[in-house]
């Protein structure tokens, strides 16, 4: 949620940060009159608590017609005491539900624009030049039997998938490896609920504008999340941290799930964009003035990992109408698609500064008193588009696929090879 103070403050911040999003600039207006009113109710309330308190005292030390008459007027003071405090819950509701749709301020270092006004930070690797005509990753799935969609759309629908044979070994060594790697890194190993209240999604950010792509079971009021950024940014929820301790670093394993609502023709082939993934996502709690450069660490382990798949990629600074309601600043990694001629999202991490820890009521306690701890997360692999990267750029004109360096004692081998 945005800082209250700030926007008080500072409301042509909040109106500026709206437009470089390409979002409603007279919500700032609407959430400063609902504050307006809120703060009125609350002094009104309290005014009258405080008349309601002084007058029960009164009472005990009246006597005949005095006592009658504070006991009158004790009885409609209780009614508008009453009536004062249903006014102020209601003021508060009110401002909360329009506070809650204003975004994460942007970094003033992200690029403004939309989807494709993002800045390229810097490209790892040159893409191949094949001498033979490169496969896509569904014919290099039959052909090694890794991969079936037909069978997945059979069963489930369309957008799922089966993994199998080498296909499922290459899911498990790059889940081994991240884990590995995010370990020796100093993150706290994690595999989370991937079922949660909506008080963890919406704390996240993601009923907002993300939510046409939440699934929700109703019956029950539970969320399937897109991601382990939710339950990993809700395991702190409501609590106050120690700041010496901090950062927090956790490495969360869990499926993911997606509707892909509004996505209607768009990657139907493959295993590009699905219902349903592993992913192992990293997330920190720290200090406000530290979450930059923390940032920083977390794009560098993304590339670390990307180099260790030998894949050629680039890193884009992207731009601010495509940032999530809940990140500054977001980067993102793309892994080079041989068959698509294309670079394409494979990893991203995002800052979110102190707008996630202020919804979901997570603070820090330091020497000045306590305050929001920022909240970062970042992609170390989301499972099929990094199988997407590895079979295309690494197949052979055989159809066989070279196995990264770095996975091979997972996998016990250096090639996978077609099974028909």
């Amino acid at each position: 949620m945005i800082d209250v103070k700030l926007l008080r403050e500072n409301p042509d911040l909040v109106r500026a940060s709206q437009k470089a999003r390409g979002e409603s600039t007279s919500l700032v207006d609407e959430v400063l009159a609902a504050d307006e009113v809120r703060r009125t109710a609350i002094v009104e309330f309290e005014a009258l608590r405080a008349e309601q308190n002084t007058l029960s005292k009164s009472v005990g030390a009246a006597k005949g017609d005095e006592k009658s008459a504070l006991l009158e007027r004790a009885k409609t003071l209780s009614a508008q005491v009453k009536e004062a405090e249903s006014k102020k819950s209601a003021t508060e509701e009110a401002f909360k539900k329009l506070a809650l749709g204003i975004s994460n301020l942007v970094d003033e270092r992200a690029p403004i624009g939309g989807e494709a006004d993002f800045k390229v930070i810097e490209e790892v690797g040159k893409p191949r030049n094949f001498d033979f005509e490169a496969k896509d990753h569904v014919e290099l799935g039959k052909i090694l039997g890794a991969i079936d969609v037909e069978r997945g759309a059979k069963v489930s629908g369309a957008r799922f998938y089966y993994l199998t044979g080498v296909g499922a070994l290459l899911e498990l060594a790059l889940v081994n490896y991240a884990i590995q790697m995010a370990t020796k890194a100093g993150f706290i190993p994690v595999i989370p609920p991937v079922l949660v209240k909506p008080e963890a999604m919406e704390g996240t950010g993601f009923l907002g504008q993300a939510a046409e792509n939440v699934f929700h079971l109703a019956e029950d009021d539970f969320y399937l999340v897109g991601t382990s950024e939710v339950p990993l940014a809700a395991y702190h929820m409501d609590e106050i941290l120690d700041a010496s301790k901090l950062p927090l670093r956790y490495s969360g394993y869990s499926p993911c799930f997606r509707r892909e609502a509004g996505s209607y023709g768009k990657d139907t082939r493959g295993i590009i964009r699905v219902h349903q993934f592993e992913k192992v996502e990293m997330f920190s709690f720290c200090k406000p003035e530290d979450a930059a450069a923390e940032h920083l660490r977390l794009l560098n382990w993304e590339k670390e990992f990307l180099s260790a798949m030998e894949i050629p990629y680039r890193v884009i600074d992207v731009a601010t109408g495509d940032l999530g309601s809940s990140a500054n600043r977001k980067f993102d990694c793309e892994a080079w698609i041989p068959t698509q001629g294309a670079y394409r999202e494979v990893t991203s991490t995002s800052n979110c500064s102190d707008f996630q820890a202020r919804r979901l009521n997570i603070r820090i306690k330091g020497e000045s008193g306590t305050s929001p701890v920022a909240t970062l997360n970042g992609t170390l692999v989301a499972v099929p588009r990094m199988i997407v990267a590895i079979l295309e750029n690494h197949q052979q004109s055989d159809g066989s696929v070279l196995v990264p360096k770095a996975l091979q004692p997972y996998l016990g081998t250096d090639r996978f090879t077609p099974v028909s």
